[in-house]
């Protein structure tokens, strides 16, 4: 009796340490020097790739190093590096982090820690700080969530977006920075930014505040638009449009009104909702109220 159970204990010690010799091995999974996955759409067209310098392969999840992804449509092509990520098989999500970088073939660059793209959805996103610089323009704020090709876009919060813009190819370039709490809005494809909460307009001519705001922008020539660009709008404000407790502050003059409507063309200041003015000195104000 004494033997039979002295065999049976070392039995399950035998097998109880087999076991968990076994389970650093599996662990571990497959790993592989280089790693490429591509996917195909209509008429068998590449729709996106995504490839690694090595890969260790865990169950469903394949852990990337120096990872380049692809996004292909038409009209663009999107690139996506980063130091390292995960690409979870059965979801087909993919997660990226350190020097994160998005480029489109339109000349746009979005840098951020780490990002998620869902290759089904053709959508990024990040609680992260981001930066994305076009032209003239920059534009940052923390957590973003976008078209792939960047053609629209939100921003979540601390948003800041800084232009130089000239009205003419001769002219200096003017500096106009736009900052609110956030979110932000952009359709590029549309031509507007709709920034809320705490909206503030620095130009050198005049600063204006409200609660809301949309920024107009204006469309490239019809030429460019033969070009395989994303993001249409160009760095030139056509417009802008305040709403909820606008304040203009224009030299040492204020006005307040509830709406207010700027013409970047003309100069000049459309007043909207029982609008005041505060003169501290004679000046042109430009302003044509309405009701």
């Amino acid at each position: 009796m004494g033997l039979k159970k002295a065999v049976l204990i070392l039995a399950f010690l035998f097998i109880t340490s087999a076991l968990l010799a076994a389970v650093p091995a599996q662990e571990a999974g497959q790993q592989i020097n280089d790693f490429s996955l591509s996917g195909f759409g209509e008429k068998g067209r590449k729709a996106w790739d995504l490839s690694g310098k090595s890969a260790d392969i865990l169950g469903q999840v394949v852990k990337l190093k120096e990872v380049v992804g692809n996004h292909y449509t038409d009209k663009d092509t999107v690139n996506l590096t980063a130091d390292k990520g995960d690409f979870n098989k059965a979801s087909g999500l993919v997660h990226l982090e350190d020097n994160v970088v998005i480029t489109t073939s339109g000349g746009a660059k979005l840098t951020t820690d780490s990002l998620d793209w869902d290759r089904k959805k053709q959508m990024v996103s990040t609680l992260d700080k981001v930066n994305i610089h076009k032209q003239d323009m920059n534009l940052s704020g923390v957590g973003a969530k976008s078209a792939t090709a960047l053609k629209t876009m939100e921003l979540d919060k601390q948003v800041r977006l800084d232009i130089q813009q000239a009205e003419d190819k001769k002219s200096r370039k003017e500096k106009i920075m736009i900052t609110c709490d956030g979110p932000l809005e952009v359709d590029y494809e549309k031509n507007v930014a709709v920034f809320n909460n705490n909206v503030k307009v620095e130009k050198p001519d005049l600063t204006i505040y409200s609660d809301r705001m949309q920024v107009y922008f204006t469309p490239k020539k019809e030429e460019a638009k033969g070009t395989q660009e994303s993001m249409a709008m160009s760095s030139s404000i056509n417009k802008i449009v305040s709403q909820g407790n606008v304040r203009i502050l224009r030299g040492e003059n204020t006005t307040y009104s509830q709406e207010a409507i700027y013409d970047a063309v003309s100069k000049k200041i459309t007043l909207t909702g029982r609008p005041q003015i505060i003169i501290y000195q004679t000046g042109d104000m430009n302003a044509a109220f309405g009701n």
